[in-house]
């Protein structure tokens, strides 16, 4: 036994000696060519221990998020706005104790007014479907008030596609397809669907990427295709189109979104036969008239002064050829790949554009005619509950949704590498989502959502969601004090007729 253990020590230390002599041989290696590279300045000058810089700033991330940032500090989402998605989609408590770590100094943060006598605990505050496109052949009587934005087949995985699918049907809530088309999964779970009409027309194009009736007549037909969105403009990528490579397209990416293996993807900054708002509303006239469905459209603000035109000429027009609902995304909208600037720099935030289209529309007389759909960061009831008061019928997230999955937030979405299989192509890791369990999540999140606008809606002292208004939210001041939203921005009134 002991001539057995000192031969294993012996190999034990000429393994150490190996390996150690390795890591000097490499260091040299690498040493000689840090100092003859003429890319980096850093390794020029300090080779070898260099390289630790760029290890760094790849781990910083993480350490950030774990170990060193407060609950209410990160961006873009902090620890606190995820955890509690977390908890209610495991369907765990979401009561805290001591008291609350939110900051109410902060200017900007939502207050809302309770009532001096709000209703009995046995009147409590339930939320009531809204018809939407009541003027079409086919109108679509929505029954949730919070549903799930825009996520491609392509941009997500097909386990994401069909956990929220199955969870949307659970809850009774609404699913956006996102501009990749109308895939199988989102079919298999039997939610709801809004189709989302990109300015590549995948699913419906024809070869040489223009609209075809016959295809969009075949989507409509789909009992479970509620309504039609057009796609203007995304709030993390205003104004700019994409491409798909055409190494990322699958066989089955490629006859989903109508295209050629072998070819890119491309979607234009815009759709080429809407070049006015007159081009637009004859656009949404048209899909309206083909597929009989509620139709509207999606985009980011980036200047309310030329939407009073188009109000006006919908006005000038007749209230038929109105838009049934309009999608407002925020430039703090989130993708899976945007440039920087675009992603940083351009387009109105939610809580100022909301408040801006409401407007509009209600000047206009439009108020019963168009639904508003609020998007862009609304993860949390709070979020949920200012967007109704600013005006809003629904709101949708996508983001907050993919946290329900088991995002952790790791900022990969770009790179195929996303450790919860959400939006990566890679087996290995989609085998990390299981749909059996993750569609109970979806769902989970969604009706604890609703149920906690409806008690913020209880506590302000009214029996609906949507009769909460701008006098129910106080927003908080550069000085600290807080002061009602509508002495801020004061809602459109019609004027006294006398």
């Amino acid at each position: 036994m002991w001539i057995w253990a000192m031969g294993a020590l012996q190999v034990m230390a000429l393994f150490f000696v190996f390996v150690l002599g390795a890591v000097v041989l490499g260091a040299i290696v690498l040493y000689v060519f840090d100092k003859r590279q003429t890319r980096d300045a850093v390794l020029r000058n300090y080779p070898v221990i260099g390289h630790f810089r760029h290890l760094f700033t790849e781990l910083g991330e993480f350490f950030r998020q774990y170990f060193f940032a407060m609950d209410r500090e990160e961006l873009p989402f902090n620890r606190a706005q995820r955890d509690w998605i977390y908890r209610a989609a495991d369907k765990k408590g979401n009561t805290i104790a001591f008291g609350s770590t939110r900051n109410l100094s902060v200017p900007g943060t939502t207050i809302f007014a309770n009532a001096t006598f709000p209703p009995l605990d046995d009147q409590f505050a339930t939320t009531d479907p809204m018809v939407i496109g009541e003027n079409c052949r086919t109108p679509f009587v929505a029954k949730s008030i919070f549903n799930i934005s825009g996520m491609s087949f392509g941009a997500i995985s097909k386990p994401a596609v069909l956990a929220l699918s199955r969870g949307a049907k659970e809850a009774g809530i609404w699913l956006n397809t996102g501009e990749g088309g109308l895939s199988p999964f989102h079919l298999e779970g039997g939610a709801d669907l809004v189709y989302q009409i990109g300015t590549a027309k995948y699913g419906i194009r024809d070869e040489a990427g223009n609209l075809d009736d016959d295809k969009l007549r075949a989507m409509a037909a789909h009992e479970t295709v509620r309504m039609f969105e057009i796609k203007l403009s995304q709030g993390a990528k205003p104004g700019k189109g994409g491409i798909l490579p055409a190494a990322k397209i699958t066989p089955e990416i490629a006859q989903i979104r109508g295209l050629k293996p072998g070819e890119d993807g491309i979607s234009p900054n815009r759709h080429r036969e809407v070049d006015d708002f007159g081009d637009l509303l004859d656009f949404i006239g048209h899909i309206r008239e083909v597929t009989g469905k509620p139709v509207g459209f999606k985009f980011v603000v980036g200047s309310s002064r030329p939407w009073a035109e188009f109000f006006a000429l919908i006005k000038e027009r007749g209230e038929d050829s109105a838009p049934d609902f309009i999608t407002i995304d925020g430039g703090e909208g989130g993708t899976g790949a945007a440039p920087m600037p675009l992603m940083d720099l351009v387009g109105m935030p939610i809580k100022e554009s909301l408040i801006r289209i409401v407007d509009l529309r209600d000047k206009y007389g439009l108020h019963d005619r168009i639904r508003i759909i609020a998007g862009g960061k609304l993860v949390n009831p709070a979020d949920l509950a200012w967007a109704i008061c600013a005006g809003a019928d629904f709101v949708c997230s996508a983001r907050g949704f993919m946290f329900s999955l088991g995002c952790i937030q790791a900022l990969k979405c770009n790179k195929n590498t996303c450790p919860t299989g959400i939006t990566t192509h890679d087996p290995h890791l989609q085998g990390g989502l299981v749909v059996e369990d993750k569609y109970k999540k979806v769902a989970a999140y969604a009706v604890a959502s609703i149920k906690e606008l409806e008690t913020i809606a209880h506590s302000v002292g009214v029996l609906e969601p949507r009769q909460m208004r701008r006098h129910h939210v106080r927003i908080v001041q550069a000085d600290g004090t807080s002061r009602e939203l509508e002495r801020i921005v004061p809602s459109y009134k019609e004027p006294t007729k006398t």
